[in-house]
């Protein structure tokens, strides 16, 4: 299995964290690893519905891009990922406070990955659990400055 870079990890971080969607929405990828990915998100009230709840899609947003994440260091440097399907339960209403979305990549595939993803409150009860299947985009990755992988000795 190749290494991660942590050169890489750090600058594909903050190019994530930069992005335009991310920024508006104020989550943050607060870790990567090979199979694991953090997202956080502190609830505003530009989050919220009407009933004054977390709105739905902010819970599916983070459970999304926290599966995308998960299986991301698994796919080769020249390649691009996308999800292809989100399923998720929402199990408690959520108002204010910090989320915390914790994914993990159950199976890597060739062409299609699957990972499932948790939605925590800031006192660890769940909020909000989905899956994700992924398909790898070939030829469509990232260009950074570092290797996305440590070169074997």
């Amino acid at each position: 299995m190749q290494q991660p870079n942590p050169a890489y990890i750090q600058e594909l971080m903050k190019i994530v964290n930069r992005s335009p969607f991310p920024t508006h929405l104020g989550m943050k990828l607060q870790s990567i690893k090979m199979d694991d990915a953090v997202i956080a998100l502190d609830i505003k009230p530009i989050h919220l519905q009407a009933y004054g709840i977390a709105h739905g899609g902010v819970l599916a947003t983070l459970i999304d891009t926290a599966t995308f994440w998960a299986v991301y260091m698994r796919i080769p440097e020249t390649a691009g990922l996308v999800n292809i399907d989100l399923k998720l339960n929402y199990l408690e209403p959520v108002s204010a406070g910090l989320l915390t979305a914790k994914a993990r990549a159950i199976r890597a595939g060739r062409s299609i990955s699957y990972a499932e993803a948790t939605v925590y409150r800031a006192d660890g009860k769940p909020v909000a659990h989905g899956a994700s299947s992924l398909m790898i985009l070939p030829e469509r990755g990232l260009s950074l400055l570092s290797a996305k992988f440590l070169s074997s000795p």
